[in-house]
């Protein structure tokens, strides 16, 4: 027998739960999104009736007190993640918290003392993990496929936006590092299968907004290193490679693949530079927002597990934390 669906309601009317979430969790028939809050009810049905949601609310504590829902997603700024995150497992809502799941793993480390006393079921939303694509790469390195992992190389940019922007607020959690730093940094550590024992960062800010706008980081891991670069202040691009002693995976527009067409995986063998030995790997069209509603419903339900936990999310707080330390101190610190 089919497992119940789970009845998903949504706390707030940001543009990634419009454009992306909301209309992925409706593609399934086990993700139902049964209602939306905002706080301006107007809002709330203005958001409902484009999307053809059925109860439209003007308070994010009507929504959590609506016995009709299950999980919650909370595509809240980055200050207000955790506090509602809490107020939602409180009201015995399971949680789906958009990344960074806090503006620091103190706060994340409140947030899984709320989960463990309530009992209710807490991931973060890197919908990347969830992406049969990164599932393939994450095999392929595991199987020694390009050899031992030495060397992952992450970037991820785009361009200046506006100073109203949640982004451009730091009181907010703004900043390109928490925004989308979090990723190469989150692929780094699941490919390694660990965390990295020091880490040194290099971070510019922007004079008028103080938001980091340009940020370089380099992490040693056992075995390995991996570096990033990430910036909102650059041309808009995304790239992954990642090396090992026997070749190399290249996988191009690694965070926000099409969800409309095939993506690939490039895995060159190293035998010259011209890309002759270069195998290419298509992976089927796949929409990473719909899978991930799918496996955190199905792990409410009893079957599988949370796509990324809690304590994965403290583990990627812990080391952004020690990257904003660094490039205070000019040195290395330990996560």
């Amino acid at each position: 027998m089919a497992p119940a669906p789970v009845r998903w309601g949504v706390l707030g009317t940001a543009g990634i739960a419009m454009r992306s979430v909301i209309p992925a969790l409706q593609r399934s028939g086990f993700t139902p999104v049964v209602a939306i809050a905002s706080r301006d009810r107007h809002s709330a049905l203005a958001a409902a009736n484009t999307l053809g949601i059925p109860r439209a609310h003007g308070s994010y504590d009507a929504l959590l007190a609506d016995a009709e829902i299950d999980a919650v997603y909370i595509p809240l700024p980055n200050h207000l993640h955790v506090p509602w995150s809490i107020r939602a497992a409180e009201a015995g809502k399971h949680v789906l918290c958009e990344k960074p799941i806090a503006l620091n793993a103190d706060e994340a480390r409140q947030l899984r003392q709320v989960r463990d006393r309530t009992g209710v079921l807490v991931g973060e939303a890197f919908m990347v993990r969830a992406h049969p694509r990164w599932q393939r790469v994450h095999e392929l390195v595991r199987s020694g496929r390009v050899g031992d992992l030495r060397l992952i190389v992450g970037h991820f940019s785009y361009p200046p936006r506006l100073t109203s922007d949640i982004r451009a607020k730091p009181e907010w959690g703004g900043g390109a590092l928490l925004d989308i730093g979090c990723y190469p940094l989150a692929i780094a550590r699941w490919l390694f299968g660990a965390e990295p024992a020091r880490v040194i960062a290099q971070i510019e800010r922007d004079p008028v907004l103080g938001v980091d706008r340009l940020a370089s980081g380099l992490l040693d891991f056992p075995g390995g290193q991996g570096s990033f670069t990430c910036s909102g202040a650059v041309a808009l691009h995304q790239s992954v490679q990642i090396y090992g002693t026997r070749g190399r995976i290249e996988v191009p527009i690694p965070f926000n693949p099409p969800a409309d067409r095939s993506s690939r995986i490039l895995i060159d063998d190293g035998r010259d530079l011209a890309g002759g030995g270069v195998e290419t790997i298509e992976i089927p069209a796949a929409n990473q927002y719909q899978l991930q509603g799918e496996q955190f419903s199905r792990a409410i339900r009893g079957e599988g597990e949370v796509p990324v936990t809690l304590e994965d999310a403290i583990g990627n707080m812990t080391v952004l934390d020690a990257l904003f330390r660094s490039a205070e101190s000019g040195r290395w610190e330990v996560p």
